[in-house]
């Protein structure tokens, strides 16, 4: 497995919770409700996210910092983290599903960019031996992080 085949997969989990999320979000009763959803999906996504950065676009670094996209995605993953936290002060139901489903979309938005242009440019500049290192790097701090996130409860 590389670290694009272990990414890629995450963006097809976080795609289906974030369908199952819409599902719900209609019927969610109160904005502590909505928090909550937000609340579930905020480590997760945050994890992924540095998993990204430490371990994908550290590779690209001098490529996607001369074209400005290292910058972008950056700013993506602190607006994505950000859309998510502000729905938790958001005090109107109405408004709440707004802004988390804008959140969701933000998401889906940011994972089509990065299968679509960043992940291919990873795959062309990387040997795809060093795709395999990354990738059981990737495995071994998912499975921290997952670990991590048992020890809290």
């Amino acid at each position: 497995m590389t670290i694009i085949d272990g990414l890629v997969a995450e963006h097809r989990v976080f795609l289906m919770l974030f369908d199952q999320v819409e599902c719900v979000l209609p019927g969610v009763k109160t904005v502590d409700e909505v928090a909550l959803l937000c609340r579930l999906l905020e480590a997760p996504l945050h994890d992924h996210g540095g998993a990204e950065t430490d371990l994908a676009y550290i590779a690209l670094d001098h490529i996607l910092h001369q074209q400005n996209r290292l910058t972008r995605l950056h700013h993506d993953h602190q607006e994505i983290d950000g859309l998510l936290k502000r729905v938790e002060g958001i005090k109107d139901l109405q408004k709440a599903r707004t802004q988390l489903k804008a959140a969701l979309d933000a998401c889906r938005a940011h994972f089509n960019e990065e299968e679509l242009t960043v992940f291919p440019l990873i795959e062309k500049a990387l040997q795809h031996e060093t795709l395999q290192i990354l990738g059981k790097a990737w495995k071994s701090q998912s499975h921290l992080s997952q670990q991590s996130s048992m020890d809290r409860t």
